[in-house]
């Protein structure tokens, strides 16, 4: 499964990027857009529904209405809305997970489904809330056909925000121990195809030894698309499934710049260099990290 994410400052660029994907033919149930503004989903909602005929509930037909929107109240965090086939599971699962939930379709059209296909991990979905914190919005795609990601991640890197002009660097991992953490050196691109499917084996391979302490180095990475953020997401989550960790140490300037911008520093656990990122094991749980 290969998942992309956009972060946006603006309802104007995210649906621009929800028209385009629809033009480049991805799916609509593999689209899920995700916001903490009322009125940022109502329009958005609107507008979409009238430019794709009610795309996102399925409801073909349906203009200027506003179709799949979901509201979860998430308690210790607030109201969440979400547009998409995916959306109101992935709004329960954060709610439910957070103690409770309020979760209800918003959709002035009653036939627009309200059952979710396997968009997205909840938990997953759940460090997202971190982005939305920042007042940005998301756009995840998650699809099983590489040629539906590749069209996603050109038009999410394109419109989303962190824009960086795309390395022609080769990608490469290698796995190291220091004690008992292990240490993924990354380098050059952490980008669709290559680079994605290297750190995914690696990781892959450290999951099925049973590792518990792992720090991804990445000093040496030059260019980080959608896919590659969704698959760093992705493996933080590998980890954390398994009663692990995942922290990041070293970042590039460039990563750096990217994670900022798009508020996902706040995700995850983010140290200066390795030494520290190692020693925050032994102190129990995850540290604050280093911004």
């Amino acid at each position: 499964m290969e998942t992309a994410i956009g972060v946006f400052d603006s309802r104007e660029n995210a649906e621009a990027a929800v028209k385009e994907l629809l033009q480049k033919h991805v799916p609509q149930e593999s689209i899920v857009f995700l916001t903490l503004s009322e009125s940022e989903a109502m329009s958005f909602g609107k507008e979409i529904g009238s430019y794709a005929g009610g795309f996102i509930g399925g409801a073909v037909g349906t203009t200027a209405a506003v179709v799949g929107a979901t509201l979860a109240l998430i308690p210790g965090f607030g109201q969440v809305f979400a547009l998409g086939v995916g959306g109101a599971a992935l709004l329960g699962y954060l709610g439910s997970k957070a103690g409770g939930t309020l979760a209800k379709g918003i959709s002035e059209d009653p036939s627009a489904p309200k059952t979710a296909s396997p968009l997205m991990a909840g938990e997953e979905g759940a460090h997202l809330l971190e982005v939305l914190k920042q007042g940005r919005s998301v756009i995840v795609v998650r699809t099983d056909f590489k040629e539906v990601a590749a069209a996603a991640c050109g038009v999410l890197d394109k419109l989303g925000l962190g824009k960086q002009a795309p390395t022609a660097s080769k990608s490469e991992t290698a796995v190291r121990k220091s004690g008992d953490v292990a240490i993924i050196d990354a380098r050059g691109r952490i980008a669709f195809g290559e680079g994605v499917t290297k750190l995914r084996e690696a990781v892959a391979n450290l999951v099925a030894s049973g590792a518990k302490k792992v720090v991804l180095n990445l000093k040496e990475v030059d260019y980080v698309d959608s896919s590659g953020m969704g698959e760093i997401v992705r493996s933080h989550m590998a980890m954390k499934k398994q009663g692990g960790q995942l922290k990041l140490s070293n970042l590039s300037k460039m990563v750096s710049e990217l994670l900022h911008a798009t508020g996902m520093h706040k995700v995850f656990d983010i140290h200066s260099d390795e030494t520290a990122a190692t020693h925050s094991f032994g102190a129990g749980g995850m540290g604050s990290g280093a911004s």
